[in-house]
């Protein structure tokens, strides 16, 4: 059998700049504040609205209160997708292969209701996508939607459930240590993509050895 395919969203589809919210939202702060958002932790706040407990305009309400930030929607909504850059083709088009070969496939992703319109919004114009990365997954899983959130487990064990996966029979790619320690303690094979792997390279050797997790060979 064929594995089922788990993937993460920012930092494995999507590119991402982690530092460059905090940096944006900084300049927008009267008072210089140090902004608590980061690949690796972030304030109560950012789990909020990825779980969907705020509403935009309650984040932005929440953003200018914590942060003294003295800006416009417009201007919040700027710095907070400073992050999101490209959804490069050449990954898409490897997802869509491994699709056409048997491959099921799912997207498990920490985000929120600005940047999955955002998303959406680029997908549709650079690629003409009328449902943003679904049109490229079998499924698509959100934090805002499910009211989950990674590195849970509950979040995982949703997945599996609507999938009807085994988590043996799961890979699951993922750049974040605290998603991957979660993934692997539950059973999930992981592909932990961080510098130096590329997506391109890396996916297709994981597979090929598969159920054995990749690791690349050390210089």
């Amino acid at each position: 059998m064929l594995p089922h395919l788990l993937f993460d969203f920012g930092g494995v589809l999507i590119d991402i700049d982690y530092a460059a919210t905090p940096a944006a939202m900084r300049r927008l702060s009267r008072a210089g504040s140090a902004i608590e958002f980061s690949q690796a932790s972030q304030a109560a706040l950012f789990d909020q609205f990825e779980t969907g407990h705020l509403s935009p305009a309650e984040f932005r309400a929440g953003l200018r209160a914590a942060y003294a930030l003295d800006a416009a929607d417009e201007e919040l909504d700027a710095a907070w997708h400073a992050m999101l850059l490209d959804v490069p083709a050449d990954r898409l088009a490897l997802v869509a292969e491994l699709r056409r070969q048997g491959h099921q496939t799912a997207l498990l992703s920490n985000t929120n209701a600005l940047h999955i319109a955002e998303i959406n919004r680029r997908l549709a114009g650079q690629y003409g996508f009328a449902h943003g990365i679904a049109d490229v997954l079998d499924r698509v899983f959100y934090s805002q939607e499910v009211g989950l959130r990674k590195p849970g487990e509950e979040i995982f064990r949703h997945v599996l459930r609507e999938m009807n996966w085994r988590a043996e029979d799961v890979l699951f790619i993922e750049d974040s240590p605290q998603h991957v320690a979660t993934a692997r303690r539950l059973g999930l094979r992981v592909l932990h993509l961080a510098p130096p792997l590329t997506f391109t390279t890396a996916l297709p050797e994981a597979l090929r050895v598969f159920p054995r997790e990749y690791a690349p060979a050390q210089s």
